[in-house]
């Protein structure tokens, strides 16, 4: 792990105090193929010794494959690291039982009932940050917020998040109900909040949780041009991950390589230590589903970046230069972010 521990910070003007780096858990379940439980445990484990205390998931990740791991992770972790957790979960995507999604549901009766099934099977008495997915196009923000405020009300939540969604809908969502966080994807190759959505939060004294930082992988520095995808791997269905454009986009992490070499890092750990120097109000997420990538990921703490080292990396790496769109076109009219 990194030679300095995980530092923390306030999570927004009215979250929680977190770790500087989260655990992205999702591809712990089925979505890069087929993950090693084992192995996942003893990750979320390690992430909780190592201080990194933001969990984050979906109840849509294998059908709650996901947080039932984290539930049995968490139930046989040491009580002290229990306590010290944060979950963060997404609600409201539908599915069928052959994994097709098929919408979205932000409805307060759904909003409930999705909650009620989170906290059994994560095994909480309540979750600490709860967000939709994505916007439902049929039912205003306003009421899946104040949905969440109920629950708030109740108990069984303690903060208000977001997920994907554009400059105008943070100001609606933040007008019913305070807002710790905003979670969407940031990295090197996908910096599209930096125009509205990014001041718009820190006007509004919102925090980012930023996932896809390594780009699922693109930006790890361990993905090849001749890396084969299975059936089950969502990146087998990514425009980035298509002929020319992944040719392209893996030309990019190769220029990235020689500026981290300089540092003495990763490819990895110098791009995650870009999107930690954005600011304190971002919080990366890290998507690792071993021990052995989140030592690496952690040890982006020991990556100081200066003034020259930031414009050598965004060199390499030039806002816009990615080929293709972060999703597939059915998926990226499901983003308010992107409107």
């Amino acid at each position: 792990m990194a030679a300095t521990p995980v530092p923390t910070r306030t999570l927004g003007t009215t979250g929680p105090l977190t770790s500087t780096l989260g655990l992205g858990c999702m591809g712990m379940s089925p979505v890069y193929g087929t993950p090693d439980r084992a192995e996942s445990i003893a990750t979320i484990h390690a992430a909780l010794d190592a201080g990194v205390t933001l969990l984050d998931t979906g109840d849509f990740y294998g059908m709650g494959h996901n947080e039932l791991l984290i539930g049995e992770a968490l139930r046989t972790a040491p009580a002290a690291r229990r306590e010290q957790a944060l979950t963060s979960v997404k609600f409201g995507a539908l599915r069928t039982p052959e994994g097709a999604f098929t919408g979205y549901d932000g409805r307060p009766d759904a909003v409930r009932n999705f909650a009620a099934y989170s906290l059994q099977r994560l095994g909480v008495d309540h979750i600490d940050i709860y967000r939709i997915a994505r916007v439902d196009p049929d039912v205003p923000i306003e009421e899946t917020v104040g949905a969440i405020a109920e629950l708030i009300e109740a108990g069984h939540v303690r903060y208000v998040g977001l997920s994907e969604v554009g400059a105008e809908t943070i100001r609606r969502a933040a007008a019913t109900a305070p807002v710790t966080d905003l979670q969407i994807e940031y990295s090197l190759i996908s910096r599209g909040i930096e125009s509205k959505i990014l001041p718009t939060t820190r006007e509004l004294g919102i925090g980012i949780t930023a996932y896809g930082v390594l780009s699922r992988g693109l930006l790890g520095g361990h993905f090849t041009r001749d890396q084969e995808l299975g059936p089950g791997d969502f990146r087998s269905m990514s425009p980035r991950f298509q002929g020319d454009n992944l040719r392209h986009n893996l030309e990019l992490t190769d220029a990235l390589r020689k500026v981290a070499a300089q540092k003495g890092a990763t490819v990895a750990q110098t791009a995650i230590a870009w999107v930690s120097a954005q600011g304190d109000d971002i919080v990366p997420l890290i998507g690792a589903r071993t021990r052995d990538r989140l030592t690496e990921a952690v040890g982006s703490l020991d990556v100081t970046l200066d003034a020259a080292d930031i414009a050598a990396i965004e060199e390499a790496v030039p806002a816009g230069s990615a080929a293709g769109e972060r999703y597939a076109a059915a998926q990226m009219a499901h983003l308010d972010s992107e409107r």
